[in-house]
């Protein structure tokens, strides 16, 4: 019998054997079913010991000696099993993302090292009460004190946890041994989860949805039990109830006996939003993150493949819960950079959770209050069905806004890091016995630079890119390498006052304390939060009104609702909006809106003080109107000029080396075979670089990046199809490494 194709196969799914594939033959009967992540039966060993296995490559040359090669003996079609189907997603993630396909599967596939299992042990009498009691008296008679302990306790509570017996009863092992064997009592072993979610006393109270919300909810269960599963955008502005949206929508598809996973960014997967799923749904649901210890991680994938839990809720990783029977995946704050991955395979979470979905005839459903460009440009073509929720759940009026012009505080010799309006705003809120969040906006900061006194950021003047302050005294492009001296005086104005620009809100609490000694202040950052339930401390505190004013970063304006929030102060609007990145503007409206939206979500009226220096700029001023669409219009004009996503696509390509000038040549050969390709073709790209990375060397290793911009993503695909096998064959690659970035979410 002859063979046309081999199978790389994986024998064992476990952490530690991903990357140990064995090669067998496919028979020519079975080359129509034996695909990605088919599960198959072949001969293992020696002894040819039938076992199964998954299917993670296919190829037509032998790697190994041919009579070397055993064939598979039968593909396994009549159960599918959940982990073809997360194999196949992996391998579609190698193929769509780049990347090598066992880097694919420790992505996909649920951790599965050595952790200790947690059992249940009791002790429980295994002969009748009579017997019992005829017992007890011939211990008494003997003097059996250890035998007519325990015995008095089993009489009592017929079942006795075993770690009672051993330390409360200081019965020996020995005993116990003793009794087993003759057959008076048993030793019961159950083995038991470890589930992350306290439990919880509260019970859940129905909420009255409003108009909007019910319309979306109906909608959207018509149409899931019409069959129709698609992708839709809730478009719904900070307060607005996505929460209680996405609540209805899950309980429904729960009752049609599906599972569902629930997305969450990392930061602000706190104490608050879990409560409230686990008031309404209970037991049946659980979480995901990285606190968790990875015992507790390991048991939530068990209890969801044993079918014990309907939902999970956790960050991008939760996306590969292996539920049987997924019929829902919800990702809100869809815009979060977090759901970006940032090592190999670097795939988006919304893509992923579409093929998913595709896979398993589920819905998708994204949220947020400020979308994504590219999912409100899909939303716009009709690709994804857009819902809008425009009220505030509670009738709660969206906060009053100021827009602080710090160059004229500058002038009017206010060197504090508080505007005069600030300042008073702060006061008036703690006379009220209100609270406070002072958020800094540091996100993506990068040592940009700017004049104090006109406002003029140093930008490139190819890439429309603020540049990077360094040590060395030079400003840098992080995009195409040019860089200048940094300047002691504004080009503008002449003016002293520029440098690079920033500030830390550790140095932010050290000045609310000065400038307002009686105010209690709490303060959230990294440093803060880094224990497990950090986040939930300080959470729990502010909440309870243990603090007047919560100082932090953007994981304080994550989702959270405090009632007695009515100021909101924005210490620097702009040191997100010059971070080198096309999406600046992007982000700073985002959190902008994300951080306005905090106040007054209750009874109080809310107001919002934004600090900046360009209170002009297009994406402030939409910010403080609330208007998405209005930024949306004029950010896409943006990004139509300059080529950038999505209106365009970018590939970006990362060559390492542990020598400088092994890395500069490989970038320089890749980028001469880029624009060969091209030219071979006769296709148009934009082709930027090779140029150092923004961080040149970490850990001693060099970094060169090379940008392509394509309007179509599938030309893109294939040139990094292409590029992979050019890197593989050609020496001019010994010792260097490349990796793919498609639509890059950060600097390199």
């Amino acid at each position: 019998m002859s063979y046309q194709n081999y199978a790389d196969i994986i024998i064992d799914i476990s952490h530690e054997n991903l990357d140990k594939t064995y090669q067998y033959a496919i028979p020519k009967e079975l080359v129509q079913q034996a695909v990605i992540g088919s599960l198959v039966v072949v001969p293992f060993g020696k002894g040819n010991r039938q076992i199964n296995g998954y299917i993670v490559g296919l190829s037509t040359e032998p790697k190994i000696n041919t009579d070397l090669i055993k064939p598979i003996n039968r593909v396994v079609t009549e159960a599918p099993a959940i982990e073809s189907h997360l194999i196949y997603l992996a391998y579609w993630m190698k193929e769509t993302f780049g990347g090598a396909m066992n880097d694919s599967l420790k992505t996909v596939i649920p951790v599965r090292k050595a952790v200790k299992i947690k059992e249940q042990r009791s002790i429980q009498l295994a002969v009748g009460m009579e017997q019992a009691n005829q017992l007890y008296f011939e211990y008494q008679r003997k003097n059996n004190t250890a035998r007519l302990r325990l015995l008095e306790a089993l009489i009592k509570e017929p079942i006795l946890d075993y770690d009672v017996a051993i330390n409360k009863l200081n019965i020996s092992r020995a005993t116990l041994q003793g009794l087993e064997k003759q057959g008076i009592t048993k030793t019961v072993s159950e083995q038991i989860y470890r589930n992350p979610i306290k439990n919880q006393k509260e019970q859940y109270q129905q909420v009255l949805l409003n108009e909007e919300q019910k319309y979306i909810a109906n909608d959207f269960i018509h149409e899931y039990d019409e069959g129709n599963r698609a992708t839709y955008l809730i478009h719904g502005i900070t307060g607005s109830g996505k929460t209680e949206v996405y609540m209805e929508m899950i309980a429904h598809v729960v009752s049609k006996g599906k599972q569902v996973i629930l997305l969450i960014p990392e930061i602000a997967l706190t104490y608050q939003t879990v409560l409230r799923f686990y008031k309404r749904f209970g037991e049946r649901i659980t979480i995901m993150n990285s606190k968790m210890s990875q015992g507790e991680r390991f048991d939530q994938s068990v209890r969801a493949k044993n079918g014990e839990i309907d939902i999970i809720i956790g960050p991008r990783s939760a996306l590969f819960t292996p539920f049987q029977d997924l019929g829902l995946i919800i990702i809100d704050e869809e815009h979060e950079n977090s759901y970006k991955s940032e090592t190999a395979p670097k795939y988006h979470a919304v893509e992923v959770a579409i093929k998913r979905a595709q896979l398993t005839q589920s819905s998708v459903v994204l949220g947020s209050a400020t979308p994504s460009l590219e999912s409100y440009l899909k939303a716009k073509k009709g690709e994804t069905k857009l819902y809008t929720l425009t009220k505030r759940a509670k009738e709660a009026e969206p906060p009053s806004v100021w827009i602080v012009d710090l160059r004229e505080e500058l002038k009017k010799k206010n060197k504090s890091i508080f505007s005069e309006k600030l300042k008073e705003l702060i006061l008036d809120r703690l006379n009220k016995k209100e609270q406070i969040m002072l958020f800094l906006n540091r996100r993506g900061y990068a040592g940009f630079v700017s004049c104090r006194s006109c406002g003029y950021v140093m930008k490139c003047p190819h890439c429309d890119i603020s540049l990077t302050s360094h040590n060395n005294g030079k400003i840098v492009c992080h995009y195409c390498g040019y860089e200048e001296k940094q300047p002691t005086n504004c080009p503008t104005c002449e003016s002293k006052y520029i440098a690079a620009f920033g500030t830390g809100t550790q140095k932010v609490e050290e000045l609310v304390k000065k400038e307002f000694p009686g105010a209690r202040v709490l303060r959230m950052d990294t440093d803060t939060t880094k224990n497990k339930g950090g986040h939930e401390t300080i959470l729990a505190a502010f909440s309870e009104h243990k603090a007047d004013i919560l100082v932090g970063t953007q994981m304080i304006v994550k989702g959270h609702d405090f009632p007695k929030v009515t100021l909101v102060g924005i210490i620097a609007a702009d040191l997100s909006l010059y971070t080198g990145d096309f999406r600046a503007s992007e982000r700073t409206f985002q959190l902008l809106c994300q951080a306005a939206g905090r106040a007054g979500r209750d009874v109080l009226p809310g107001e919002v003080v934004i600090q900046t220096y360009h209170p002009e700029h297009y994406s402030i001023i939409t910010a403080a109107e609330g208007d998405y669409e209005a930024f949306y219009e004029q950010e896409m004009l943006y990004r139509r000029l300059m080529q950038y996503p999505p209106a365009a696509h970018i590939l970006l390509m990362l060559i390492t080396a542990k020598e400088e000038e092994r890395a500069e040549k490989a970038a320089n050969h890749l980028g001469e075979a880029v624009k060969q390709y091209f030219a071979d073709k006769q296709m148009e790209a934009q082709i930027i670089g090779p140029a150092p990375a923004s961080i040149a060397k970490i850990n001693d290793i060099y970094r060169r990046v090379i940008y392509i911009k394509h309007s179509e993503y599938g030309a893109l695909i294939e040139i990094k199809n292409y590029l992979e096998g050019y890197f593989s064959y050609s020496e001019h690659f010994t010792g260097c490494n490349l990796q793919f970035d498609f639509d890059p979410m950060s600097n390199y």
